[in-house]
């Protein structure tokens, strides 16, 4: 979570290396994913650090606009740092849930609650790779490096991690890990510009 502007920087660096964005004018200005990344860290440092209430309210505003026409219904405080959203289109996260760095999340995901149980809800580990189409529901733990296959449903914890499952309901497939099919841009090496 964000609790210092030193945290804001490095989050934004984060997102930009998982999401393999340069730092060019165009990039910054033209590229709504990277500018919806950038406005949930914004607003993520505005509430956490108690700033500006107006400036909190604008880019709350900007976040929700930008996010509403992108089809992210995406709450702060849910990713770590290293979020990587692959497309535009329809992805839904309940504000209760937690998703560790470096997650590579792409079109059509729900992560949510169980029916019936708003307290209910995933959390999951770093360096997780969700495929299209996925739902996570309940009140599950995934560990680190696991690789979700597209349209998956999984409402089982699998906290052991490392590997890959997918199916309904998802199941272990494979021994395989996220590795390769992610950047793990946290922590951030100091070589990378």
């Amino acid at each position: 979570m964000i609790k210092s502007y030193q945290d804001y920087l490095i989050y934004l660096e984060a997102d930009r290396i998982a999401l393999k964005r340069d730092k060019t004018f165009k990039s910054l200005l033209f590229d709504d994913i990277w500018k919806f990344q950038r406005l949930m860290r914004k607003l993520e440092y505005q509430t956490n650090c108690n700033k500006s209430k107006f400036l909190r309210k604008l880019t709350s505003f900007r976040y929700t606009r930008l996010g509403n026409q992108l089809g992210f219904t995406i709450p702060i405080n849910v990713f770590g740092p290293g979020l990587s959203i692959a497309h535009r289109g329809t992805i839904v996260v309940n504000g209760d849930a937690q998703v560790g760095a470096n997650c590579r999340l792409h079109i059509c995901v729900n992560i949510g609650t169980q029916a019936g149980k708003s307290s209910d809800v995933p959390q999951i580990g770093e360096n997780c790779y969700i495929g299209p189409g996925v739902k996570i529901f309940g009140a599950i733990v995934l560990g680190n490096n696991m690789a979700i296959g597209a349209n998956a449903v999984v409402n089982k914890s699998f906290p052991e991690g490392n590997c890959t499952i997918g199916g309904v309901p998802a199941r272990k497939i494979s021994d395989k890990t996220s590795e390769g099919l992610l950047i793990r841009a946290f922590p951030i090496e100091k070589n990378q510009d």
